[in-house]
């Protein structure tokens, strides 16, 4: 681990000076594609292979549907792309649970880092051309399209209109470029060391993944806490990654879709999926929801096209039965958001706005969406069965089994989380000019951030390193997502 970190340092040395240094757009464009294909062959020569041969196959359908929008084409494509998904990350799971002879030998089929990402990034290039965008990619910028090492792996997922005039531009990378880039890299660096705290608890063995693991039986408390434990776990994780790859690309000069847009501030469950791993939702929403809402006008064909959206959603991430049913459980809450709006629009005592509305909103909204995550992390359906039970029984709230210094550590960083957005929100106002700073320290405070924000970070991150060093390194790697 890290000799691959030193190689990508080395990696994001060698482009910073070089697109500093380089005038010709073809030279830097082959220097980005050269490093990126080094940096993910050292996760597998094959995914290399694999990768390639996406890339070819994607950019020849592209340049057909250039020439001529054929429908054919263009279902061809996907029908291609879909089969690659399946072929490695579907069947293997298939067949890991199958009694088949023949199929159980793919059990055995290693998933290529990144696929899911890749692929639906070639599937919006389809879209898009098929749709009219004036796309002409060289064979070369499609391949960094695809390869572009600070988000191959696990995305941000970005799309061609955005990112083809980045890879032909001859601009160097600025200093506000670095010093922005090297501070999300420390808040993403930050997000998942406390990912991990949580994964692992103060106390070894103490943590959310022994919550789930090791445990046979649930309170409706220990529901809750894992629960929301959980959401904390991946947010922390998965956003903390995403800043770190949007940093490392600002660092180079790019700017890359965001993911994250404070989640857990979402007072309504169709506002949580416009912030929550962003690029994926926007991908679902523009090339699959729109479309099929698009052909009927009913409201039942639209309530089943949102619920289809969502599906995809889950299926996108792992093809088993818990993650399809995360899928529905999230469709029935947006669907279940709307009909409530709609009673609401109806009768008109409902509408008025009290002074608690948006608290109790919020509160709602966020125990429902954490409740679904039992579905995302939970080890078999009978276990997310057990926890439902548990939530829903009035008797199982009168005690706990889970180590309270669990529920500590969950409530902690829940109120340090809050914290630091009620700062943050303050800090933004005075710094846009909405609220004046009656104080001089607090206008320096606004505007000279990391002034005072580094040694913060820097007493933050080695307490939380120092903790994780003293407990034991089995569980899961050190990116969660990277499985899906």
């Amino acid at each position: 681990m890290l000799f691959r970190a030193f190689l990508y340092g080395l990696a994001i040395v060698i482009v910073v000076v070089g697109l500093t240094r380089l005038r010709s757009r073809g030279a830097r464009q082959v220097l980005l594609l050269a490093l990126s294909y080094v940096l993910y062959v050292t996760w597998g020569w094959w995914f290399a292979i694999v990768l390639l041969a996406s890339t070819l196959i994607n950019f020849l359908i592209g340049q057909r549907l250039r020439r001529k929008r054929s429908p054919f084409a263009l279902w061809a494509g996907i029908a291609l792309n879909v089969a690659l998904l399946t072929t490695f990350k579907y069947v293997p799971e298939i067949a890991h649970s199958s009694s088949v002879a023949w199929l159980q030998s793919f059990s055995r089929v290693a998933l290529p880092l990144g696929l899911s990402f890749w692929t639906f990034q070639a599937m919006s290039y389809l879209f898009d051309v098929y749709g009219g965008e004036d796309l002409d990619p060289s064979l070369l910028e499609f391949a960094l399209y695809m390869a572009f090492f600070p988000v191959v792996i696990s995305g941000p997922i970005c799309r061609t209109p955005d990112i083809l005039p980045q890879f032909r531009s001859g601009k160097a990378p600025s200093r506000r470029d670095l010093w922005g880039g090297l501070a999300r890299v420390a808040t993403g660096v930050f997000m998942m060391q406390t990912a991990q705290l949580l994964g692992r608890g103060i106390i070894t063995g103490n943590g959310i993944n022994a919550g789930f693991d090791q445990m046979t039986g649930w309170s409706g408390p220990d529901v809750w806490c894992l629960a929301v434990g959980y959401g904390l776990q991946l947010f922390m994780d998965f956003a903390g990654y995403s800043h770190i790859a949007i940093g490392v690309a600002q660092i180079l000069g790019f700017r890359v879709p965001e993911n994250f847009a404070r989640p857990f501030t979402s007072t309504t469950p169709s506002i949580f999926w416009t912030r929550w791993h962003m690029s994926l939702s926007f991908w679902i929403r523009d090339y699959v929801f729109t479309p099929l809402a698009m052909q009927r006008p009913e409201q039942w064909w639209f309530e089943l096209s949102l619920l289809i959206s969502m599906v995809i959603f889950g299926v996108w991430h792992k093809g088993t039965l818990l993650f399809l049913l995360f899928g529905c459980y999230q469709g029935v809450l947006l669907i279940g958001h709307r009909r409530f709006q709609e009673i609401r629009r109806r009768f008109r005592f409902l509408a008025r706005k009290a002074a608690w509305g948006p608290a109790f909103s919020w509160f709602i909204s966020i125990a429902l969406i954490s409740l679904g995550w039992i579905f995302f992390r939970a080890n078999s359906p009978y276990e997310a069965l057990q926890m439902f039970q548990a939530v829903l029984a009035p008797a199982s709230y009168v005690d706990h089994f889970l180590p309270s210094s669990l529920y500590l550590l969950v409530g902690a960083v829940m109120t340090v989380y809050a914290l630091v957005l009620l700062v943050t929100y303050a800090l933004d106002r005075y710094s846009s000019g909405k609220a004046i700073a009656r104080s001089q320290v607090i206008a320096v405070l606004a505007h000279e951030r990391w002034v005072w924000i580094a040694p913060i970070y820097l007493f933050a991150s080695l307490a939380v390193l120092l903790l994780i060093h003293h407990l034991p390194q089995n569980g899961p790697g050190p990116f969660m997502y990277a499985g899906y």
